[in-house]
């Protein structure tokens, strides 16, 4: 049987615009490892990392424009949109070179032998080593920054792992032209061509994960297809680490305060994020909490206005335009759910942005009736729901799985840790902070810690309801957007991610090592990062001090 061809397709009119590739059989997977199961030593020097890293971004710069062109063609994202993805991809990867050259990442530490000690300690060093061939699943809504040259790439090269990437089928043109780019990054650089890898096609995504020379694997996209791979690595003989990052409703809640003071500001804003990117963002604002009353009412006006001249826009492929439309018609069905402005098709190919609403208190109830709103509806809408008091916030984020964000938009006074005395829900005592992550099973039990740690006001209570919720915490913004940064965390409790670790930031690359300690080892054995005199001079801490 011959192999099924790989078609980049225009999602603006649904037709093809060339074959690409033709999808990889078990034993061109099987080579695709073994090339970048061949080349981890060659991986072994961190100045050749960065150096990979840093022409990569080079390359992929020089050839923007082509780049901009091909994802623009599969995607229809836009040159815009698509230009900055590119500059924050380069970014990324510079940022990486950076971290391998620093060191810390390594996170050498040296307790000396102490015979004085009961019981005595040995000579320890234990530092981390790169875990092997790492597989990445490549996600449709962001063809560069999560794709080929993206953050798991760039996070496994720096902790030196070579890479096989499983191209997504929304953007095989630009796949090939990225791993290319990235190729001749690793020829200038004098590394082998297998230090990146790429396979496309949904068979191959399953051999890939099953691989027994692949040791750790990172996914973006959804639950379903996330959690099947995670399976597929846990039943493995022995099974690997599954760094996905899956589905997130991302939260917000509006005080009656926050309401009263900008209720035309946060309707404009919640528009503009929930349909930036025709709402193909993972952070997107799915559900909203706002209060009941006139400035309630203020907030639903603007949004209604807001998201009524928002522009028909193009999913990145008909599949998920169909799932789009499908999902809005069934939550739009159930009881007591309105549509001010009606999310749905713009035309033959193209959607239209919208928002529906629901009472807060139909969402706090038990047995599933509306539990559907409470899931991640993929493209241009969000649920605003309309609460009465504290009781039915809490009622309704204890229902909640774990996100990637979760967003407060607060009153003055109650951000310096004040209570609001207009606000509804008379002073917050109805709010407790969620467990999160466990589904309808969430129940308030205050694990997000104590709230006075931090203040004692209605903003400090909320906020620790929403901790244990959410990897990012925001106040007073909007989610979509993440900046790459060494303080940033893009994950969160399950589904929202598979693990507690973040696929954005520099801390990103500790997903691909494991510790190693050397317990009394002879100075001539051990490895150049643990030697006394510190010939690479890395940041270190000996006997509990840092030190370099």
């Amino acid at each position: 049987m011959a192999a099924a061809p790989v078609w980049s397709v225009d999602p603006r009119t649904g037709k093809r615009r060339e074959q690409v590739a033709v999808e990889a059989t078990a034993a061109e997977v099987d080579a695709a490892v073994r090339a970048a199961h061949d080349a981890r030593d060659a991986l072994a020097d961190r100045r050749v990392r960065a150096a990979l890293l840093r022409r990569a971004a080079d390359l992929l710069d020089g050839a923007g424009e082509r780049i901009v062109e091909a994802a623009d063609a599969e995607t229809a994202l836009g040159p815009g949109r698509l230009t900055g993805e590119l500059g924050r991809t380069t970014y990324q990867l510079r940022a990486f070179a950076d971290v391998v050259e620093e060191g810390a990442f390594l996170d050498v530490r040296i307790d000396h032998a102490d015979p004085a000690l009961i019981p005595p300690r040995p000579d320890l060093r234990r530092y981390k080593i790169p875990l092997g061939v790492v597989a990445v699943y490549a996600a449709s809504n962001f063809p560069l920054a999560f794709s080929v040259p993206g953050g798991d790439t760039a996070s496994a090269l720096a902790a030196g792992c070579p890479v096989v990437v499983k191209a997504h089928p929304d953007h095989p043109a630009t796949s090939e032209l990225s791993a290319a780019l990235l190729r001749r990054a690793a020829a200038e650089t004098g590394l082998p061509a297998g230090v990146i890898g790429l396979v496309h096609g949904f068979e191959a995504g399953i051999e890939l994960v099953r691989h027994p020379l692949v040791a750790a694997a990172g996914f973006t996209g959804s639950v379903r297809g996330g959690r099947a791979l995670y399976d597929a690595a846990a039943a493995r003989p022995h099974p690997i680490p599954f760094h996905g990052e899956l589905g997130s409703l991302n939260p917000v809640v509006v005080t009656e305060a926050a309401a009263d003071e900008r209720a035309e500001e946060i309707g404009t804003g919640l528009a503009g994020s929930m349909t930036l990117g025709t709402g193909q963002f993972c952070v997107k604002p799915g559900l909203v909490l706002a209060p009941q009353g006139p400035a309630g009412d203020r907030l639903e006006r603007s949004l209604t206005e807001a998201v009524s001249n928002t522009e028909a826009g193009v999913l990145l492929d008909h599949r998920m335009r169909d799932a789009f439309l499908d999902g809005v018609r069934e939550r739009a069905a159930l009881p007591d759910v309105q549509a001010p402005v009606t999310p749905g098709a713009g035309g033959e190919h193209t959607v239209s942005a919208g928002f529906l609403t629901v009472p807060a208190a139909r969402l706090a109830e038990d047995g599933g009736t509306h539990d559907l709103l409470l899931e991640e509806c993929f493209g241009p809408v969000t649920v605003l729901a309309r609460y009465t008091d504290d009781a039915e916030i809490g009622a309704v984020l204890a229902r909640l799985p774990g996100n990637l964000t979760a967003t407060l938009q607060l009153g003055a006074a109650e951000c310096v840790g004040e209570d609001a005395g207009a606000d509804a829900s008379g002073g917050g005592t109805g709010i407790t902070a969620a467990t999160g992550g466990t589904g309808a099973d969430a129940a308030a039990g205050g694990t997000g810690g104590d709230a006075s740690e931090g203040g004692t006001g209605r903003g400090a209570r909320l906020l620790a309801a929403l901790t244990p919720l959410a990897g990012r915490l925001l106040v007073n913004g909007w989610p979509t957007g993440v900046a790459v940064a060494p303080a940033q965390h893009h994950g969160g409790p399950y589904p929202a991610a598979t693990s507690t670790a973040t696929s954005v930031g520099g801390t990103a690359v500790e997903r691909w090592l494991r510790p190693v300690v050397h317990q009394g080892t002879p100075p001539a054995l051990l490895p150049p990062e643990l030697r006394e005199h510190n010939p690479l001079n890395l940041p270190r801490r000996v006997d509990g001090r840092p030190e370099r």
